[in-house]
């Protein structure tokens, strides 16, 4: 059974716990998962309950259309809601405001934009994922962003975007400088260095 219609059974089986109406399979299979994703599912079954007939069978139309998708394009749309889902809230503001400004272009003017951006490569359009605020230094700092142990890869995003402009202009500087086998030494630092020291950390590890 696919992953969505496997999910809609679940929850469709999961509502109907109060009435006793769980095949015992089921049962079993919610009986052995852990207590906070017994509740996520539990939670969600409860939407499911809640919702129109109409929006139950919309929800089922989107998960069949999902599943209709080639597994590289849902992992793309993972990928991006992922990525929109890590954004500050400003910066999704700011996003909505300019998706909104764009879709008022002429359609021509919209083609343009989305030439130019198909022009990039791989790596400068990954970058913009990130945001506006580092979607434009992705080139400069990328080296310090490889191959980041996923458990470090907030903290430093948090500490890149609490950086001026000018800060990461400085830091691209000294992450082409440092050799590769020197750049986790430098993300440490990075990280740890205080907000309020920061710019002077940058000045010193410059004039090294």
């Amino acid at each position: 059974m696919r992953r969505s219609a496997l999910l809609l059974a679940t929850l469709a089986a999961v509502s109907a716990l109060a009435t006793a109406q769980v095949p015992p399979e089921l049962s079993g299979v919610l009986a052995r998962l852990q207590p906070d994703e017994r509740r996520r599912i539990e939670g969600q079954a409860a939407q499911w309950a809640a919702w129109p007939r109409a929006e139950r069978r919309a929800f089922a139309a989107r998960a069949r259309d999902w599943d209709a998708l080639p597994l590289a394009e849902r992992r793309r749309r993972r990928e991006a809601w992922a990525a929109w889902s890590a954004l500050p809230a400003a910066e999704r503001i700011r996003l909505r405001a300019e998706a909104a400004r764009v879709a008022a272009l002429p359609p021509a003017e919209q083609a343009a934009l989305r030439a130019k951006f198909d022009a990039l490569d791989a790596s400068a359009a990954r970058g913009w994922m990130l945001g506006p605020a580092l979607g434009a230094d992705y080139p400069r700092l990328q080296p310090l962003l490889a191959q980041v142990p996923p458990t470090q890869r907030a903290d430093l995003l948090r500490t890149l975007r609490a950086m001026t402009p000018l800060q990461r202009v400085d830091l691209a500087v000294l992450v082409q400088r440092t050799p590769p086998t020197d750049r986790e030494r430098l993300r440490r630092e990075l990280v740890s260095t205080s907000e309020a020291n920061r710019a002077a950390w940058l000045q010193l590890s410059l004039e090294r």
